[in-house]
């Protein structure tokens, strides 16, 4: 008797990509790690810096201010590196987000519906559990509602790699699947929620270098003298229009191709995957850690100012969401998603696994770094109190990732042995060929 439709097998997740998809995500895993070892660096710096005797001397520095005044582009380095430097990192985002969603894993909804819903449900908690601990403290606190529901892959990353982790190729993929979607929401809260004073006319005139650098990339053009002066009109834009300038960098992602035309002996690499390849290293071991560098550095003020900070509602909203609202949302909804469909975990992988992983995705940085300045103002107090809380959340967070994580480090090296296995000797691990 034939099998019917409801007798099928079900689907897994955190099932293995492709060979070729596999080897691309270890290309970015890898770039990432040492950006996020640069990460770590330039933080650590920056806070030596700020509560040194020489922290005047810091605070200075990021107050430089450089530019051309009539253009209304005379900012702090502080202001440069967030809103210019930043928007490299979220072009290479939208990079990364078209690619997966028209030809990566998240193109295919059976594998798409876990990450996506994890993700989602990493950032709606958190903001929740910030909300309900700041109702009473007033509206000025609510402002911080989106600090704690961003992740930061690179210092992940520099977790994993500090605590010497070999995650198997299922979980890579769920890790950089998730940042990819939390990336794409982070970016809708800082456009809709976070830009203010919108000016109409600029962005009406940000589109016309944005349509010219459009026509050029769907094109195939790849001359840097004529992409990068209109992507740098756009952003100049953009950043007058009152939106937040890095928005300019996720839209100009998402105009460059990600499928290769195939004309004129044009590579199997889309230009999307080659302006990728290009820039990554510059956004993961420059741009970021500079903004780092100018964003992270607050004066704790000894023991006792950082027990003040820590007690403001807002810092104790933030660590609370990040170390309790990501690890409960991102293993939550996945538990959901497995119980209320046909969907079951992998071969090799465990519900600690995933747990481990929900816990990691509670370092935040970057982003939420940028939605504490945007949304109180840099170096307000409250703006110093979230950035005690967001290094102390996410320090938490990787403690006790990396606590879970490394007690499973033994079976993850017997899984990744096994995916390095090659017996036919075809170039191609066994188990990407297996039916």
């Amino acid at each position: 008797m034939a099998n019917r439709p409801h007798d099928a097998a079900p689907s897994r997740v955190f099932s293995r990509s492709s060979f070729p998809e596999y080897q691309r995500i270890l290309a970015i895993l890898r770039t990432e790690t040492v950006g996020g070892a640069l990460l770590l660096a330039a933080t650590v710096a920056a806070l030596a810096w700020a509560n040194s005797p020489l922290a005047n001397g810091y605070f200075a520095l990021r107050e430089v201010k450089i530019g051309y005044a009539p253009w209304h582009l005379e900012l702090s380095l502080g202001h440069w590196a967030s809103d210019g430097l930043l928007a490299v990192f979220f072009f290479i985002a939208g990079l990364e987000l078209k690619r997966e969603f028209v030809a990566g894993e998240l193109r295919k909804p059976a594998k798409a519906i876990v990450p996506v819903a994890a993700a989602v449900g990493g950032v709606v908690l958190p903001a929740l559990i910030y909300v309900v601990i700041n109702l009473g403290s007033g509206a000025e606190t609510l402002k911080g509602w989106a600090i704690p529901t961003a992740t930061d892959i690179a210092f992940a990353l520099a977790v994993l790699a500090v605590i010497n982790t070999h995650l198997p190729a299922a979980l890579r993929t769920f890790l950089l699947a998730l940042a990819v979607v939390d990336d794409l929401i982070a970016i809708g809260i800082i456009a809709f929620f976070y830009s203010s004073g919108l000016q109409p006319f600029m962005l009406l005139a940000a589109a016309v270098p944005l349509a010219l650098f459009t026509f050029l990339v769907q094109k195939r053009v790849r001359s840097w003298y004529l992409l990068l002066p209109l992507a740098a009109a756009t952003w100049a834009f953009i950043h007058a229009s009152g939106i937040h300038a890095t928005v300019a960098g996720v839209l100009l992602g998402f105009a460059v191709p990600v499928v290769a035309s195939g004309k004129n002996g044009e590579p199997a690499a889309g230009l999307a995957e080659s302006f990728e390849h290009r820039l990554r290293p510059f956004s993961a071991g420059f741009a970021v850690p500079v903004f780092a560098f100018f964003s992270a550095g607050v004066a704790l003020g000894g023991a006792e100012g950082l027990g003040a900070a820590l007690r403001d509602p807002v810092a104790a909203g933030i660590v609370l969401a990040l170390v309790a609202g990501k690890t409960a949302g991102v293993l939550g909804t996945t538990f959901l998603i497995t119980k209320t469909t046909r969907a079951r975990l992998d071969d090799g992988l465990a519900w600690i696994d995933v747990a481990g992983l929900a816990m990691l995705a509670g370092v935040g940085f970057t982003v939420s770094l940028l939605i504490a300045e945007l949304g109180f103002g840099s170096g307000s107090p409250h703006d110093d109190h979230a950035k005690v809380a967001i290094l102390a959340g996410s320090l938490a967070a990787a403690v006790l990732a990396a606590v879970v994580l490394k007690a499973r480090n033994r079976h993850y090296r017997h899984v990744v042995r096994e995916e390095l296995r090659d017996d036919d000797g075809d170039g191609v691990p066994d188990v990407f060929t297996r039916a």
